[in-house]
């Protein structure tokens, strides 16, 4: 069976990002992360500066609970 994974945050901001990974990490969810960054140019306009955090399905109401988002989005 195929493990879905869902998106649960979307965010142009590095520290962010990687804030919100370990707190989840630390908490025994797997993160993955996803990022259209080009590592020698740090452009951060649009979609370019996306970094994009998904979790499996199953651990999406979990994990949006610990880092305070809406649990219905």
């Amino acid at each position: 069976m195929t493990e879905r994974w869902v998106e649960i945050l979307l965010t142009s901001d590095a520290l962010e990002a990687a804030m919100v990974k370990d707190l989840l990490e630390s908490g025994g969810i797997k993160v993955v992360s996803r990022s259209n960054k080009v590592s020698p140019y740090p452009v951060n306009i649009g979609k370019i500066g996306e970094i994009r955090l998904y979790v499996r399905e199953t651990d999406e109401f979990l994990a949006k609970k610990l880092i305070g988002s809406d649990a219905d989005r």
